[in-house]
């Protein structure tokens, strides 16, 4: 199960307008992916990264049936909800909240925000898609209404097949998401300059 635990970066939280939530990859750290803030338009953002226990979110594939990923996968989206509640009470609103995430980091990116639709300032999924054997619809509720999200990948990938990360997006689009899809041929699992330049420019603007 995995604790409450978040490292942070940029603005204090109740000064800032804006806030970004990363998530680390599995065998990351919240602490080291804070850097990608960098990267990224957020100069006045508050950066809240939540750390792992044992630094992975789930112990199998993202693919795998969600009962070999349990409990730690529902622990996972335990600690994000709990993220989310805590922003909102300072007083910031959700169109000014933004999640990214990278590989595992990205496909708990992408299903957190599904359970959760609502209008995020923007969502960037580096690698990512939603999570499950099979992408049980049941579990998504609400409207995106208009939220940029950037979803990137390569083709092939080790991790992440090209065809659940455009079924994926299929699933945001019809929950009115603005979803923008790249996929790089022959491209390593990690994030490419191209991806966080393209990132800044459909999300972070």
């Amino acid at each position: 199960m995995h604790k409450k635990e978040i490292y942070t970066a940029g603005k204090e939280l109740r000064e800032a307008e804006k806030v970004l939530i990363l998530i680390h990859g599995r065998g990351g750290s919240a602490k080291e992916f804070l850097s990608l803030a960098d990267r990224l338009n957020t100069p006045d953002f508050a950066i809240l990264a939540p750390q792992a226990t044992d630094f992975t979110w789930y112990p199998d594939s993202f693919l795998a049936p969600v009962a070999q990923n349990e409990p730690a996968y529902s622990s996972a989206l335990r600690v994000l909800k709990e993220l989310l509640e805590d922003i909102k009470e300072t007083g910031i609103a959700s169109e000014n909240i933004y999640v990214a995430g990278f590989s595992q980091g990205a496909c708990l990116t992408l299903e957190f925000v599904t359970r959760n639709a609502q209008r995020f300032g923007g969502i960037a999924a580096f690698t990512g898609g939603l999570i499950g054997d099979k992408i049980n619809t049941e579990n998504y509720s609400g409207d995106f209404n208009g939220t940029p999200i950037f979803i990137a990948t390569g083709d092939p990938d080790p991790h992440v097949p090209v065809e659940r990360v455009e079924a994926s997006a299929e699933i945001l689009r019809e929950m009115n998401a603005n979803v923008e899809v790249k996929v790089y041929k022959n491209r390593p699992h990690s994030i490419s300059e191209d991806e966080l330049k393209l990132a800044n420019q459909f999300v972070f603007n």
